[in-house]
């Protein structure tokens, strides 16, 4: 008979830790174990006086040694599982091999264990439960069932049910069935209240594991029981270990007291964190969480701690460097009493935009439930003050949200109270974006926690990020009390220690000495030069390569140059070199500006490859930049350019006006006239653009949709639907495609309707299926999706001849608010809703291949019985009432600074008919181009601005007056059924292409400038009196009442007659006014 004790380290039923007591071959006397810890103590502590010679030369993962515990408050035998290097000594994780625990110790704890201390075997016994495995649920959502199905790792419910099944029991038993690889297989038996219970069949009948069978062998657990040892247990205080609890304070770490006689609850904190901590390790292990990388080894205890800490690095973007130790200290309730009496949150997580905002907060919904509920919430507000008070905060202890939209909600909230925690996430990009704002809430911030009763709560600033720059140094000095900053990016840490970029440097001194390292070098000898003291003004000069840098160990260079750029990791070893005459922050600017660490980059005409990448180098170090240098990166930035030349154009340069990061952008930034070219827009409304009918259908975002252009008089679209209709009502025509091509077009039946699609990509076979998936776009919608190859139907080629009929409609002259570069989802979700599927009058005010801005676009009723249409609502003006957008005015304007700089492809050969085109390619409506032989019409819709115009007329002439001022570069061509008129005007460019009413004589017109408009006298083919000077209405031409009385009296018409007509002409133009006028206005 064997007794097992239950160690604290309790993993999951595949993994748990005792100790045995009794007689067997596996059990050793505790008396023993006691001598042995005896006689370490007495070694370690008081015989052996050189405790140099009993400290380990190198310490690796798995290693065999003897730590000291304080906890335990003795030398105990471990193995080590990792190591963490500080800058002065490192940091080993120890399992402790005789009580299952995991703790961390310092270099100066470790001792070599001698051969005497290793005889006894390790007293923790590792056990697992006998062939019993986890199991987990899947879910097919296709067929819309569940099954219960091995798994390879034990799920978070299993685990939390076996750990608690273990706390609540009385008195245990176990059978020994099999050793393997030094891991005990055991039935294990538990009381609880006074009923006996198997946990293996337990876990098995509720579905938490499976019995695993034998090979060749049909018996259940029962008849496995059979014959095998008895183990009896008594309950012990369970400890559940999460990763986090490793970098706690010691504070948080004391051991947790259990009721033995009635296995009750933990109690207090301690209970709350512990049963906490349990589900957030599961939840990490679920997520096949390792273990905190380098940064967060040294972030998180800082955090847990409670101090003010700084944070840069490679990941300084990842949440996770401060998400758990954050949640750590939201656990303990008890540190929070002086504040109970307030409301208000405890954290605030201040994120660069809503995007990176939601991350943060599904992350804690994620991890919430490995702790007690703090009930976060995620707040985007615009600048609709009515949704700002409307905001319910009692009970939020943490609010993730903008620099921007946490100032409105200040407004109508007392949010600092008892606001302990502030986190500044990406913090160089909210200085750079929200600078002002985000002093602001510091400043409130340090103002509200200056009375005493802060003085026993915990308050602290978490600052994390990717670069460091000044605004992060002010935050230290003046917000942050004795900080922690932590910057595992070198080059970063070189700009922290403001290490002057130079672009020249000389040595002035008569003597050099010279040393050089390679990797056959001997750099003992290399380093004793090195350190060796020379006469004064004899610098030392180490010539190395890269690979011998981290060996040599150097710190305390003063200069370092380098003969060519290489990656970011590389460049910060080199400057690592002189990080002991790196400035700290804390010192004066005075103090900094003498410091001593210099970096010097050679740069030569084959750096080009680098050339980038040292100016954005330069540029954040706040370093002199010689000129050579911004001349040759503009060249190389304009071939970077180039190379994208095939690319589509760029989504936020179509859809803002600016693109934010061109270097990094994959996309197109200029014009490449073989793909901007207007498609899938009809002719007639190139040539005279105006107001429309679109059909928005699929939508991407707030501004920007897919839909079609419907003919008003005859909608090809609309006949051709019919007709695909009508053919697939025949089932014999529904055949299916055999072999799928492509870019090739074919039919699909979706929601009762019939599509016409062309296939974008297709996604290889899996070898059990017998169909495969493809990619489509509709060609007539724009969206895409993902369908099954046998959905796709045949379609006849008299269905393609008709062009795919989706276009991409950008709403102009609005952007989102708080300088972001995304639409809120909010706003999307709301425009979706109000426009899709619903015709709108819009007009278009440029195109570019198959995108067609439209400024303005609104929803128009017809009201038939009353004979008049009513403006429901405008586009923008209803993304404006959002509080989510604001007025884009430049929109346009970078538009037609994109379309000031056409390029062409240098192989294309293009001839115009106009050898002034490209000269002034904005006052021409069209031109032709031979393409590789091929006549192409090509239509610009230029952004051009259409005058007012006024018109009168006696019996031979007519006069039109453009009212233009200060005149430039105009022109002016007439033909003898249209007047073409075009000019300058300060920074904007006029248009004005009239199609006559009736002939003109071309050669006898004329146009005259004067200061303040233009006036163009048209001679008539045939004398007489005209109804109206253009053949189309247009909302820009009226006629000029204060001539009409000239020429009233040589009308040939009766004077009753010349007034009814007159009356109708005028009407004729402003009813088609009025009736969008609507258009006009977003009010």
């Amino acid at each position: 008979m064997l007794v097992i004790y239950p160690l604290p380290q309790i993993e999951d039923p595949g993994c748990f830790w005792v100790t045995m007591k009794g007689c067997g071959p596996f059990v050793v006397d505790e008396v023993a174990y006691k001598k042995l810890n005896d006689e370490m103590n007495q070694f370690y502590d008081k015989s052996y006086k050189d405790v140099d010679e009993v400290k380990p030369v190198t310490v690796e993962e798995g290693q065999v040694c003897v730590v000291f515990s304080e906890e335990l408050k003795c030398w105990c035998r471990a193995v080590i599982k990792s190591v963490m290097y500080c800058t002065d000594q490192y940091q080993a994780e120890c399992f402790l091999v005789d009580y299952a625990k995991y703790i961390f110790v310092k270099s100066k704890d470790i001792r070599v264990p001698l051969e005497a201390f290793m005889q006894l075997p390790y007293r923790a016994k590792k056990c697992r439960l006998y062939r019993t495995r986890p199991v987990t649920l899947r879910i097919d959502l296709c067929e819309e069932t569940a099954k219960i199905v091995p798994a390879k790792r034990w799920d978070s419910a299993a685990t939390w049910y076996f750990q608690n099944l273990l706390k609540a029991t009385t008195h245990m038993k176990a059978k020994l069935c099999a050793v393997e690889d030094n891991t005990f297989d055991v039935f294990l038996y538990v009381m609880i209240k006074d009923e006996k219970v198997c946990v293996n069949d337990d876990l098995v009948s509720k579905n938490f594991a499976r019995f695993e069978e034998a090979e060749g062998s049909t018996r259940s657990s029962t008849d496995y029981q059979e014959n095998q040892t008895s183990l009896n247990a008594e309950s012990l205080p369970v400890k559940i270990v999460s990763p986090t609890l490793a970098f706690r304070p010691v504070l948080f770490q004391e051991k947790i007291p259990t009721d033995l006689g009635t296995g009750g609850n933990m109690c207090g904190r301690n209970s709350q964190t512990s049963n906490a901590s349990c589900v957030f390790n599961c939840e990490l292990a679920r997520k096949k969480f390792l273990g905190p990388n380098f940064t967060e080894s040294y972030c998180w205890p800082s955090v847990a701690r409670g101090c003010d800490v700084v944070a840069v690095s490679y990941q300084g973007n990842d949440p996770f460097i401060y998400i758990p130790p954050l949640l750590t200290l939201l656990q303990l309730e008890s540190c929070y009493k002086a504040l109970t009496n307030k409301s208000g949150p405890l954290a605030l997580i201040l994120c660069p935009g809503w995007k990176k905002a939601q991350l943060v907060f599904e992350l804690l919904k994620t991890y919430e439930r490995c702790c007690r509920q703090f009930h976060p919430m995620l707040i985007i507000l615009g600048q609709n003050k009515a949704a700002a008070s409307s905001v319910k905060i009692q009970g939020c202890e943490v609010i993730v949200t903008t620099p921007y939209s946490f100032l409105r909600l200040f407004e109508h909230h007392n949010l600092f109270c008892r606001l302990c925690h502030l986190v500044l996430d990406e913090m160089e990009v909210l200085f750079s974006d929200a600078a002002e704002q985000v002093f602001t809430i510091l400043d409130y911030y340090k103002k509200a926690t200056v009375s005493e009763e802060w003085e026993y709560s915990p308050h602290h600033i978490i600052g994390v990020g990717t670069h460091w720059n000044k605004h992060i140094a002010h935050l230290t000095k003046e917000f942050m009390n004795d900080p922690y900053i932590m910057i595992t990016a070198m080059e970063e840490a070189s700009i922290y220690g403001n290490v002057q970029q130079v672009k020249i440097w000389a040595l002035k001194s008569n003597s050099i000495f010279s040393l050089k390292i390679h990797k056959e070098s001997n750099s003992k000898c290399i380093l004793e030069q090195w350190t060796k003291k020379y006469s004064s003004g004899t610098p030392v000069l180490l010539v190395s390569t890269d690979d011998c840098m981290q060996s040599l160990g150097i710190t305390d260079a003063t200069c370092v140059i380098h003969f060519s750029f290489p990656s970011p990791r590389i460049f910060g070893q080199r400057l690592h070199s002189m990080s002991d005459n790196f400035c700290n922050v804390s010192k004066s600017l005075m103090d900094q500006e003498h410091t001593k660490a210099r970096s010097v980059i050679l740069l030569t005409e084959n750096s080009d490859c680098h050339a980038l990448g040292i100016l954005r180098f330069l540029q954040h170090a706040e370093a002199e930049i010689p000129p050579e240098l911004h001349d040759f990166t503009a060249k190389m930035l304009e071939a970077e350019e180039d190379k994208k030349f095939s690319r589509p154009l760029c989504a936020y340069l179509k859809t803002f006006g600016i693109c934010k990061n061109r270097a990094a952008c994959p996309d197109r930034h200029q014009i490449n006239m073989q793909m901007d070219i207007p498609q899938n827009i009809p002719d007639k409304i190139l040539q005279a653009p105006g107001y429309v009918t679109i059909l928005p259908l699929h939508i991407v975002s707030a501004t920007n949709y897919f839909g079609r252009i419907v003919d008003k008089q005859k909608d090809q679209y609309t006949i051709l639907a019919e007709e695909i209709k009508e053919y697939f009502k025949n089932p014999s025509n529904k055949i299916s495609v055999k072999k799928v091509k492509a870019l090739a077009f074919y039919g699909l039946y979706e929601k009762r309707l019939f599509h016409r699609v062309q296939v974008v990509e297709i996604y290889p076979k899996e070898e059990e299926n017998l169909f495969f998936s493809v990619k489509i776009k509709y060609i007539d919608e724009g969206r895409t999706n993902q369908v099954q190859s046998c959905q796709l139907l045949h379609l006849p080629a008299r269905f393609q001849c008709l062009p795919p009929q989706a276009v991409e409609f950008i709403v102009c002259r609005v952007k989102p608010i708080d300088k972001e570069i995304e639409w809120n989802p909010e706003v999307t979700h709301y425009i979706h809703h109000k426009i899709k599927g619903k015709p709108h009058e819009a007009k278009i005010v440029h195109t570019l291949g198959n995108t067609a801005w439209v400024d303005q676009m609104v929803r128009v009723t017809r009201l038939s019985e009353l004979k008049i249409t009513a403006n429901e609502y405008n586009v923008r003006s209803e993304i404006l009432s959002t509080g989510l957008g604001i007025d884009n005015p430049e929109h346009i304007m970078q538009l037609q600074k994109l379309c000031g700089h056409l390029k062409v492809l240098d192989h294309t050969e293009i001839f115009f008919c106009n050898s002034s085109f490209m000269q002034n390619s904005l006052s021409e409506t069209w031109g032709v181009f031979f393409y590789f032989g091929k006549k192409i019409r090509l239509y610009f819709l230029c952004f051009s601005f259409h005058p007012q115009i006024k018109w009168f007329q006696n019996e031979e002439t007519v006069t039109v007056k453009v009212e233009i001022a200060s005149v430039a570069d105009h022109k002016c061509e007439f033909s003898k059924e249209k007047v073409v008129f075009s000019a300058c005007s300060g920074d904007k460019f006029y248009l004005a292409d009239m199609e006559l009413h009736q002939y003109i004589l071309a050669e006898k017109s004329t146009c005259v400038i004067k200061d303040k408009e233009v006036v163009i006298i048209l001679v008539k083919e045939q004398k007489g009196s005209w109804c109206k000077l253009l053949k189309n209405k247009n909302n820009h031409v009226s006629l000029d009442f204060e001539h009409w009385e000239d020429c009233e009296d040589d009308s040939p018409f009766p004077a009753g007659t010349k007034k009814l007509y007159c009356t109708g002409a005028v009407s004729e133009d402003l009813v088609d006014s009025s009736e969008v006028s609507g258009t006009e206005s977003d009010d």
